[in-house]
C-alpha cells in the first residue's frame, strides 16, 4: 500500500501510527470484545477513553484548573452560534476582528444574537494581513472579543495574543490548535473543529473559563449550553465517541513527539522550507504579508493561472493531493498540519522546482 502526501485543509492527514493503532483495535478494544464505535458512552470502557483524552489535552496545553474542557459537536460553524448564545451574558453585543472568510462567517452568525462591532478588519489589504492591535476600536462594554487565530483559507495567522484588557478573548483555533504552545489563561474561551489537527470530523473542542459558564440565552438548546455540558462531563447527549477516541490517540502521539514545543519546531521547519522557496522565485508567490503567514495553511499562486490544472495533475501523479486552493480565492493551498512530515513538504518543493523548469 502506498500512501499519498495529503495537503487537505480538513478533514486532514492523521499520524500513520494513530491510524494503524485504530485499525488494530477496530474489532476489539483492549480485550473488551467491542469496537469503540459500538460502546455505550456511559460504559466504563468509553468513560476511560474520554477521561484519558481530556487529561492528555489538559497536559499538552497546560490548561488551568479553572477551565472546563468540553467535547461537543457542530464544528466551528456551529460554535459561531453557540459562542454568542453562551457568551453574551446579558450584554448587548461583542467585538469581532475580521481577518478573512472564517471571521466573516463568525460575524454574520453572531449578528443573529446580538449587536456585533467589527472592531478592525483587514479587508482593505485583501485579507493578507492581521490588523495592527493599535487600530482596533474595541468597545469596553463588549461581552467578548472574538478572533480567528488562523484563517484556513487566506493563510493569515496571529503570531501574538492580543491584549484586550478585562474583556474575555475568544478564539476560533480550528486550524492552529495544538500546532504550538498557547497561554490558555489569556483567553476566556478557545474552540476548534477537530478535523484539522486533532482527529476526524464530528468533534468540536471547547475550552472555557469557569466564570463564563452558566449565562446562556434562554433560546439556547440544552445540548449547546456550556453549563449543561460541563455539569454532565460532555455527556448530556451522546458525544462523538469514535472521534474522541481518535483524538485521544493523537494527543498521546503528540506527547510522544515531545509535546507542543517540539511540534512547533517541526512545524516551523516545514513552513520555512516552503516559504523560502516561494520567496526565491517569481514563478510562484505567497499573497500573505511575511509577518502574518500561517504555519499551517500556505496559499500560493502560479505566475499564470492557466497552468493551475497542469500543476495539480502533475502533483497528483507524484502522490501529492488536495493542493487546489479554496474556490473563493483560487490558486494553490498546502495545508501542512502536525501530521504532515517534513518529507512531504520537501517532495512538494522538489516538484515545484521541476514544474517551473518545464513551464517557466
Amino acid at each position: 500500500m502506498s500512501r499519498v502526501f495529503n495537503f487537505s485543509a480538513g478533514p486532514a492527514a492523521l499520524p500513520e501510527v494513530v491510524l494503524r493503532q485504530a485499525a488494530e483495535e477496530m474489532l476489539d478494544w483492549h480485550g473488551s470484545g467491542m469496537s469503540v464505535m459500538e460502546m455505550s458512552h456511559r460504559g466504563k470502557e468509553f468513560i476511560a477513553i474520554h477521561a484519558e483524552a481530556e487529561s492528555l489535552l489538559r497536559e499538552l496545553m497546560s490548561i488551568p484548573a479553572n477551565y472546563k474542557v468540553l467535547f461537543m459537536q457542530g464544528g466551528a460553524i456551529g460554535e459561531n452560534a453557540i459562542v454568542p448564545m453562551n457568551m453574551l451574558r446579558g450584554l448587548p453585543g461583542a467585538d469581532y476582528i475580521d481577518t478573512g472568510e472564517w471571521s466573516k462567517k463568525s460575524i454574520k452568525e453572531a449578528g443573529k444574537y446580538g449587536t456585533i462591532n467589527v472592531a478592525a478588519s483587514s479587508a482593505s489589504t485583501g485579507y493578507t494581513t492581521i490588523p495592527e492591535r493599535s487600530t482596533w476600536k474595541l468597545d469596553p462594554k463588549a461581552a467578548y472579543v472574538h478572533i480567528c487565530s488562523n484563517e484556513t483559507i487566506g493563510g493569515v495567522e496571529y503570531h501574538f495574543t492580543p491584549d484586550v484588557g478585562d474583556v474575555p478573548l475568544v478564539s476560533d483555533m480550528s486550524s492552529s490548535i495544538l500546532s504550538r504552545p498557547v497561554d490558555v489563561s489569556k483567553y476566556g474561551l478557545i474552540y476548534g473543529g477537530a478535523q484539522k489537527n486533532i482527529g476526524p470530523a464530528g468533534l468540536t473542542i471547547v475550552i472555557v473559563r469557569d466564570d463564563l459558564i452558566g449565562h446562556a440565552l434562554p433560546c439556547t438548546p440544552s445540548a449547546f449550553d456550556y453549563k449543561t455540558q460541563a455539569d454532565n462531563d460532555s455527556m448530556y447527549n451522546t458525544p462523538p465517541t469514535y472521534a474522541i477516541y481518535i483524538a485521544g490517540l493523537v494527543f498521546r502521539w503528540l506527547k510522544a513527539q515531545g509535546g507542543l514545543p517540539a511540534i512547533e519546531q517541526h512545524n516551523r521547519r516545514k513552513a520555512a522550507v516552503l516559504y523560502d522557496h516561494l520567496d526565491s522565485t517569481d514563478f510562484y508567490r505567497s499573497p500573505v504579508a511575511k509577518d502574518c503567514r500561517s504555519l499551517m495553511n500556505v496559499p500560493f499562486k502560479l505566475k499564470d493561472d492557466a497552468l493551475d490544472a497542469a500543476f495539480l495533475k502533475g502533483a497528483e501523479a507524484r502522490g501529492m493531493v488536495q493542493l487546489k486552493g479554496h474556490r473563493s480565492v483560487g490558486g494553490m493551498r498546502a495545508s501542512i498540519y502536525n501530521a504532515m512530515p517534513l518529507e512531504g513538504v520537501l517532495a512538494l518543493v522538489g516538484y515545484m522546482k521541476e514544474f517551473e523548469a518545464s513551464h517557466g
